[in-house]
């Protein structure tokens, strides 16, 4: 009976704790998370990610396909702050895992670690598809990645304890390859600052805060909502008043809004990436910021 005591719980805590030799298994939501946590396990680490940069994330299908991904996961990495909450929820319920349930260890939402921005006032789902812990697209500013991948690389080791200083050294090598790539980019995106800019989709935030690009309008009326021709035509009136240089949405939406302003105003639409693979150009987390400002930069030149 002691034999069979020990057997079971070893086979119990070898649920929540990798031996040495095995690779960490992680589910990431979107494209971000998985380059993130590729970037900080590297060898350590299998990584599956759930979605492409041409799909929306807030609209996924929980296909058998996930979940049987998921099943076998030993850490979701998603973005959190209702961004996953028609597909995820369902997907982690019907894997039958165990370890990567909301409130375990193996269950990890970045926009836990920064600064939410957008946060509603009154949680009114007559004001759109408005998220009750703030935007979700917490991705578009670089320097979200550096507080993620800390509390990632943190929880990676709590999970896999004997790579732990591998995934310390990992995260500690990406970070100083951000910061340095920061302040490169943000000196390239100066003239930027303070441009007027229309947007398709509210998806954009933490780039304006992070360039000091100006927001002067949506595309869309509430978000989420898409825009009648009378609200449009209103959009365009404004231009007269307070002109845009740009509209800008991201790669995954359909480009309709954006190009009948763009026509009408004579000004660029701009497609961003967004996320991994948005743009054939955003191969990578470093490449996805890059092709961020060069086409911003673009845009604003007109």
């Amino acid at each position: 009976m002691k034999r069979l005591y020990a057997i079971v719980l070893a086979v119990l805590l070898s649920a929540f704790v990798l031996p040495a030799h095995a690779s960490l298994k992680i589910f990431a939501t979107v494209p971000e998370w998985g380059a993130l946590a590729q970037e900080i396990g590297g060898e350590q680490v299998k990584v599956y990610t759930a979605t492409n940069g041409l799909q929306d994330p807030h609209r996924i299908d929980a296909k058998p396909s996930l979940i049987a991904q998921a099943r076998s996961a030993q850490l979701v990495v998603a973005t959190g702050a209702e961004l996953e909450i028609g597909w995820l929820p369902v997907v982690i319920r019907e894997s039958g895992n165990a370890r990567i349930q909301p409130g375990q260890p193996g269950f990890f939402e970045a926009a836990r670690y920064v600064t939410m921005l957008d946060i509603p006032a009154v949680l009114d789902r007559a004001h759109g598809d408005v998220h009750a812990g703030g935007n979700p697209h917490i991705q578009t500013d670089p320097r979200n990645l550096l507080k993620v991948g800390e509390a990632l690389s943190a929880r990676m080791a709590e999970i896999d304890p004997a790579n732990a200083a591998a995934y310390q050294s990992g995260y500690k090598v990406f970070a100083d390859k951000l910061r340095s790539a920061i302040a490169r980019w943000e000196k390239e995106a100066a003239p930027l600052r303070g441009v007027p800019i229309l947007v398709q989709h509210r998806a954009f935030p933490y780039l304006q805060n992070w360039l000091g690009l100006k927001e002067i309008g949506s595309l869309e009326p509430k978000p989420g909502v898409e825009a009648s021709s009378a609200y449009l035509a209103e959009i365009l009136a404004q231009q007269a008043v307070q002109p845009a240089k740009m509209v800008i949405r991201p790669a995954y939406q359909y480009d309709t809004p954006s190009l009948w302003i763009s026509e009408r105003a004579k000004i660029p639409a701009v497609t961003l990436p967004f996320t991994i693979g948005g743009t054939p150009e955003a191969k990578d987390l470093f490449s996805l910021y890059e092709d961020t400002i060069r086409r911003l930069l673009k845009g604003w030149q007109g």
